[in-house]
């Protein structure tokens, strides 16, 4: 962890990727027109054709900007778009409707904008949740905010009526530097409801059996659901899960469900897939929570809910090393996704053996309003897709606390 403290400075060492390894080759796509410095008070940010008015909460990067409205997974023969197409396909095929038309929705053009209320409240994350942090998020203001995950449109979706879609979409997080983690990444959310009906079909005594009851809160259930229910809903889930990863990774794949917890799903789990020998966490998902579902106005009805980060998956299913390389713009990496089957199978091949540059950098922090994400964001800034990694690798504080009289920061050393 960076140390947050006034007289502390910390050694950093930057893994600087070369030109030619694709990661950077490409124009970058930068916003169009004339930008204020983000975060500057009194002014504007200009977004996908609307106006957002600054405030002490802005905290967006031109770095991020750039990226709105690239919509990797909805571009043909991206690796990206390859899996959402294979997710697309699985659902189309297995799930249909009375008049053999797809059961679920999809919807993967929606705005990343999103209110924060969209974005916390609609999926009951309590206000001082530390997913709310300023430091984790990206902010247009106070209220407006680029989505963390594609829940956002969960509430909206279920209040229009419906009872079974995929979101996919680009979401945005403010994080660490290293091959696994990027600022925006994509996911890919479904959920699906049932109504008693629907669940007790073809049950033995079915008809006699309820979707809700009054009860107290347990690790197996929420206090509205009836443990048959819940079971019928998780067994459900976890079979739809089951079949969807075998559709990618093919027969004979490991999975093992790990208890977890989610604001909006109880009870929640984890699915890990063993591939390579390696235990992997590729999505999480749970009994949708009933307080959720009555607000969205579908009391009658009980569901489940996933995500999974595309990123995640394609790494895994296609070999790719580095989460930067899904924004090259090299012809030497994306013409190993033209294929002719979107089911076929591509392993990535490296597109440089040259080893990367390291460089130590030193410098003085703050004392306050500082978070280690804001020197990510300012070398991802600075430095772009060039920065393969950073490691803090040494801290020290000055014993004296030594500081001029208005308390700004005396500069440290800079080493290269």
């Amino acid at each position: 962890m960076v140390c947050w403290a006034l007289r502390r400075v910390g050694q950093v060492r930057a893994r600087l990727a070369r030109r030619d390894s694709g990661v950077c080759r490409g124009h970058e796509h930068q916003p169009l027109g004339p930008r204020p410095a983000p975060g500057a008070w009194g002014s504007t940010v200009e977004l996908l054709g609307k106006s957002y008015p600054q405030d002490d909460y802005s905290n967006l990067t031109r770095k991020v900007l750039s990226k709105v409205g690239r919509n990797l997974h909805n571009q043909p023969l991206h690796p990206l778009w390859l899996l959402k197409e294979r997710v697309k396909q699985h659902f189309y095929a297995r799930y249909t409707g009375r008049a053999g038309t797809p059961l679920f929705s999809v919807y993967d053009d929606l705005s990343p904008v999103v209110t924060t209320w969209q974005n916390f409240d609609s999926l009951l994350i309590p206000a001082d949740h530390p997913s709310r942090k300023k430091g984790d998020n990206y902010y247009l203001n106070a209220t407006h905010m680029l989505r963390a995950h594609t829940s956002a449109h969960q509430w909206d979706l279920l209040r229009a009526g419906l009872d079974a879609f995929l979101v996919v979409g680009d979401v945005y997080r403010r994080d660490q530097i290293d091959a696994q983690h990027y600022p925006v990444f994509h996911q890919l959310e479904a959920v699906r409801l049932f109504s008693r009906h629907q669940l007790f079909a073809g049950i033995k005594d079915g008809e006699n059996l309820q979707l809700f009851e009054q009860s107290s809160r347990s690790a197996h259930k929420q206090e509205t659901h009836t443990l048959e229910a819940t079971k019928l809903v998780e067994f459900d889930l976890k079979q739809t899960l089951t079949q969807l990863m075998t559709h990618i990774f093919g027969d004979g794949l490991d999975i093992r469900w790990v208890d977890c917890y989610f604001p909006f799903t109880h009870p929640s789990f984890e699915m890990e897939i063993n591939f390579h020998g390696e235990w992997l966490e590729v999505l999480g998902c749970g009994v949708m929570e009933q307080q959720l579902v009555n607000s969205a106005g579908a009391q009658d009805r009980i569901g489940w809910a996933f995500g999974l980060g595309l990123e995640r998956v394609a790494m895994i299913l296609y070999d790719i090393p580095d989460i930067r390389l899904f924004w090259s713009e090299d012809e030497r990496f994306l013409k190993q996704f033209r294929v002719q089957d979107i089911n076929q199978k591509v392993t990535f091949q490296p597109l440089s053996k040259y080893p990367a540059v390291i460089n130590d950098i030193s410098f003085w922090l703050p004392r306050e309003n500082y978070t280690e994400n804001d020197f990510y964001d300012l070398v991802r800034t600075i430095g772009g897709d060039l920065v393969e990694k950073v490691d803090l690798i040494d801290k020290f504080e000055h014993p004296k606390q030594s500081r001029d009289p208005m308390g700004s920061i005396i500069p440290g050393p800079v080493l290269c």
